[in-house]
């Protein structure tokens, strides 16, 4: 998730004492986890629905940011393909997710203009995004546990390292990139994040510790990576925060980034290692 504040306009060290965001953050995560973990727990249809929405909610910033101009009514259609993309994972699996994302992307090109390619690459990221996070959830309560797993490493890195960056500060991460990022925040994430991750793990599966641990540290850094890269597409395109949605935490895209890369993993692990039918099971037991 990307930090507030701009050091061209703030010093390090104030920046680091203001807390004044959060209570608006602390609230804006209460809520986020407790619908994100409803429908985790209902899944079917409910699921595919919320991530489409949320997905495509996340588009619509993309949008906005590549096009450099508001929303046109082509827009406003790949922002509902997006959604429908989630929507038709628990009737036709994965093809038809890519069917729907390959028809936003031949809107995309019919509507031409400078942004284009990186239309094409939005929908290309959120829509396997989104096939990577409905095929962890499955139809099974083992799901659940996977991505209760996922979570807690992604926003406990997320938490620690905005809360271990604000306090303690130091070296920047990647100045050109992201100036308000430290490697005292990048290591404080990456420990909590590892640290809550195996837990979940220990709690959650009978599978060796020292799998949890490789595992969470790695989603713990890809996590951080995902956050960075969006950085980077911000910076390309010279804006701060990908939208205002979330008091205290920006856009969806700001709050998604770390998301990104994770669930990838584990949709990449989940797979090879027993199926793709299986991912959760795939990830969590060994």
């Amino acid at each position: 998730m990307s930090n507030p504040g701009d050091p061209a306009s703030e010093p390090a060290a104030g920046r680091r004492r203001t807390w004044a965001d959060l209570g608006p953050r602390l609230v804006s995560a209460t809520v986020l986890i407790a619908l994100t973990a409803t429908a985790l727990y209902i899944g079917g249809y409910v699921f595919a629905a919320v991530v489409g929405a949320v997905f495509a909610g996340a588009y619509r910033e993309w949008e906005t940011m590549v096009s450099r101009a508001p929303l046109t009514p082509a827009g406003m259609g790949l922002i509902g393909l997006v959604a429908v993309s989630g929507l038709v994972y628990p009737m036709f699996g994965p093809l038809g997710t890519v069917a729907v994302i390959a028809l936003a992307s031949l809107v995309a090109i019919a509507m031409r203009g400078e942004g284009v390619l990186w239309r094409i690459l939005g929908l290309v990221i959120y829509g396997a995004i989104i096939i990577a996070a409905l095929a962890m959830r499955g139809d099974t309560l083992t799901g659940v546990w996977a991505g209760v797993y996922l979570g807690t490493v992604v926003w406990m890195t997320d938490s620690a390292a905005f809360f271990t960056g604000r306090q303690i500060g130091g070296e920047k991460l990647a100045p050109d990139i992201s100036p308000s990022k430290t490697w005292s925040g990048a290591l404080g994430g990456l420990a909590l994040g590892t640290g809550a991750g195996l837990l979940v793990w220990v709690v959650a599966t009978d599978s060796p510790w020292w799998i949890g641990l490789a595992l969470s540290a790695a989603i713990s850094v890809l996590g951080q990576l995902g956050d960075l890269a969006e950085s980077a597409v911000k910076r390309h395109f010279r804006i701060k925060d990908s939208g205002d949605i979330i008091p205290g935490h920006g856009g969806l895209m700001d709050r998604l980034d770390s998301l990104t890369f994770g669930v990838l993993l584990v949709l990449l692990v989940g797979a090879l290692h027993a199926g793709y039918g299986s991912v959760a099971e795939g990830l969590l037991y060994w």
